[in-house]
C-alpha cells in the first residue's frame, strides 16, 4: 500500500483541528437554550473522552464526501462532529470493565481510568445523545427533511442494527453469555459482525455528504460501495495491527484479540490472505468513486490511507 500524499496529509489534519475547534466549542461551559446547567465533572470527563486525540478519520470522510457536492464546510463539520461524538460514546463504553476492560486508550488511561466507572457511563450516554441535539441543528442544515434524515440514518449506523448489535455479537461470539463458551465463527459471520461494530459508522461517513448535498441516487450508490469497502478494509487494518502492531505506537494493547478468542478476518484467513483481502477492499473502494472522476481525488487517498495506516 502506497503511503499519503502530503496534501493528503495536510486536509486530514486541518479537518482534525477543525473539528476539535469545533467540538471544544460545542462542548463549552455555558448551557443551551433549555438545557439546566452543565455538571462540571460529566462535561470534564465528556471533552476528556472525545478532545485532543484520534485522526477523526470519520469527520474527514463526511467533510470530503461532502465536498463532492459542493456542501459547505460549516455543515459538513456538523454532520462530523456528530458522527465523531458517537465514536467516541462507543470507545468509553468498549474499555468499560463490563466490556473490553481497557485501561489505556490513545496513549492515555481510558475514561473510566482517569475518572471512575459510572462517571465514564455518563459521559458516553451524554456524548450520544448530544450526536443527535448536534444533527437536529439548523446549523447543520436548514432543510428539516435533510436533518431528519441524517437523524434516521447516525441511529441506525449506531444502534441495534448497527454498531452497539455488532458489540453484542462480539462479546456473545467470545462466549461472555449463557453457557460461556467462545463461539467458533465463520467467514460470513464475521464480516456480518464487522460491518456492523465498525462499519456502520464509516459506511454513515461516507453517505452523509449524498444526504448533505442532495445526491442523486446512482451517487449515493457510489458512496454507500465506496463505505462499505472502506468499513471491511479499516477492520482488516486493524486486525492486523493488533497481530503485528506496537503498543507504544497504536497507544493501546496488543495481541488481544487472539487472547480473548476474539473471531478476525486475520485469524480464518491468515495474514498474507487478510493482506491480499485488503488489497481487494481499497480496489472496490476506488472503483466505486469512478462516477466522480478526478473530484474523489481525496477520498481514493483515504481508501489507500485506511489500509495503509500504523496506528
Amino acid at each position: 500500500m502506497s503511503s499519503a500524499g502530503e496534501d493528503f496529509v495536510a486536509r486530514l489534519e486541518g479537518c482534525a483541528a477543525d473539528t476539535e475547534r469545533l467540538l471544544d466549542r460545542l462542548l463549552a461551559q455555558k448551557p443551551e437554550a433549555s438545557e439546566i446547567e452543565r455538571p462540571d465533572r460529566l462535561l470534564d470527563a465528556m471533552r476528556y473522552a472525545s478532545l485532543g486525540g484520534g485522526k477523526r478519520l470519520r469527520p474527514f470522510l463526511v467533510v470530503e464526501s461532502a465536498n463532492l457536492f459542493a456542501v459547505a464546510p460549516e455543515q459538513s463539520l456538523m454532520t462530523g462532529a456528530a458522527l465523531e461524538c458517537i465514536h467516541c460514546y462507543s470507545l468509553v463504553h468498549d474499555d468499560l470493565p463490563a466490556m473490553d476492560n481497557d485501561d489505556l486508550r490513545r496513549g492515555r488511561p481510558t475514561a473510566h481510568k482517569a475518572y471512575d466507572d459510572a462517571t465514564a457511563i455518563l459521559a458516553a450516554d451524554s456524548l450520544l445523545t448530544f450526536a443527535f441535539d448536534i444533527l437536529s441543528r439548523q446549523e447543520t442544515h436548514p432543510d428539516p427533511e435533510i436533518r431528519v434524515a441524517l437523524v434516521r440514518e447516525l441511529a441506525r449506523a449506531a444502534g441495534i442494527g448497527g454498531m452497539a448489535g455488532g458489540q453484542l455479537l462480539d462479546l456473545a461470539a467470545e462466549g461472555r453469555f449463557d453457557d460461556g463458551k467462545p463461539r467458533k465463527l465463520g467467514e460470513r459471520d464475521v464480516v456480518i459482525l464487522q460491518s456492523m461494530k465498525t462499519g456502520a459508522l464509516l459506511h454513515f461517513a461516507c453517505i452523509a455528504g449524498g444526504i448533505l448535498g442532495s445526491a442523486k441516487a446512482g451517487e449515493r450508490e457510489a458512496l454507500s460501495r465506496y463505505g462499505h469497502a472502506i468499513g471491511v478494509a479499516f477492520q482488516i487494518a486493524d486486525d492486523l495491527l493488533d497481530v503485528e502492531g506496537d503498543a507504544a505506537t497504536l497507544g493501546k494493547a496488543t495481541g488481544k484479540d487472539a487472547a480473548s478468542g476474539k473471531a478476525t478476518l486475520v485469524g480464518i484467513l491468515g495474514v498474507e490472505a487478510a493482506r491480499a483481502r485488503l488489497a481487494r477492499c481499497v480496489d472496490e473502494a476506488q472503483a466505486a468513486l469512478s462516477v466522480f472522476g478526478n473530484r474523489a481525488k481525496t477520498l481514493s487517498e483515504a481508501a489507500q490511507f485506511v489500509a495503509a495506516r500504523r496506528n
